[in-house]
């Protein structure tokens, strides 16, 4: 079984490469993140086509999320339960459901924008809510993974350059501590390897040539609990997707299953 996480950065702007990549990949379940429509416009007869179900939590123009799936798509659940609002509003940013043996979350973790912002405390809030909430499937029997961008680098590896971030979000303690509350629940960092340079960085931002200069991060993570962590045959980052005309400035992580 072949489960990935992408982060599209627009699904409308990314949809001839997305569909050209699930044909050619034979990935069994995408999580994807960042489809910046809403769930009437995200292109569920295109992915029918391929022979996907798709399941959205989506409102409009920024952030959204979904799960498209060729291996069954069943107790589905939109949104994040218990999850905090930001500026009076539930923002979409997660959706869960179980695809064939396997439970998958699909989570657009908030940005935290600035330390000292109040978008940075929504994102702790946020991760604790997650914690919360996906306690119990991840100490359970059945393989399961939250997948998805995190907007954190867990470890000073996974950035280009630590001192470019002294003082910015995504490399903070409160963040790491908050990423490690999960693993507490019994998650594993499912660490891809690279298939170029010595670290698989997820993503590059479009300005000063980050992805021809590798000046990366690696913040999409695949959390998986015991029985999902034992059964990965192989994981990789699809660093071949960030390049070209028209991709996004992520690329997808791809995990193999023996399930």
């Amino acid at each position: 079984m072949r489960i990935a996480t992408w982060n599209v950065n627009s699904i409308t702007a990314r949809l001839p490469r997305l569909l050209a990549w699930l044909e050619s990949s034979g990935t069994d379940v995408l999580c994807i993140q960042e489809t910046k429509c809403t769930a009437e416009l995200f292109p569920t007869e295109e992915l029918r086509a391929l022979g996907y179900e798709s399941a959205v939590n989506a409102t409009g123009r920024w952030n959204g999320v979904a799960l498209v799936s060729r291996v069954g798509l069943a107790d589905v659940v939109t949104g994040l339960p218990g999850g905090p609002e930001y500026d009076a509003a539930e923002e979409p940013r997660a959706i869960s459901a179980t695809c064939g043996p396997v439970r998958v979350w699909s989570v657009y973790v908030p940005n935290g924008r600035e330390v000292a912002h109040e978008h940075y405390a929504y994102k702790l809030r946020w991760l604790e809510a997650l914690k919360a909430a996906v306690a119990e499937d991840a100490a359970g029997e059945r393989p399961f993974a939250v997948l998805g961008d995190y907007n954190i680098a867990p470890t000073d590896d996974d950035v280009w350059d630590r001192a470019v971030f002294e003082g910015a979000t995504h490399v903070t303690e409160p963040e790491r501590a908050a990423l490690a509350g999960l693993r507490e629940t019994g998650l594993t960092d499912v660490v891809p390897r690279p298939l170029k340079y010595d670290h698989p960085f997820t993503y590059w931002d479009y300005r000063a040539l980050g992805f021809p200069k590798n000046k990366g991060m690696r913040i999409d993570l695949v959390y998986g609990n015991k029985p999902f962590a034992e059964a990965v045959s192989d994981s990789y980052v699809d660093r071949e997707e960030r390049k070209g005309k028209g991709a996004s400035d992520h690329a997808p992580v791809v995990v193999d299953l023996d399930v």
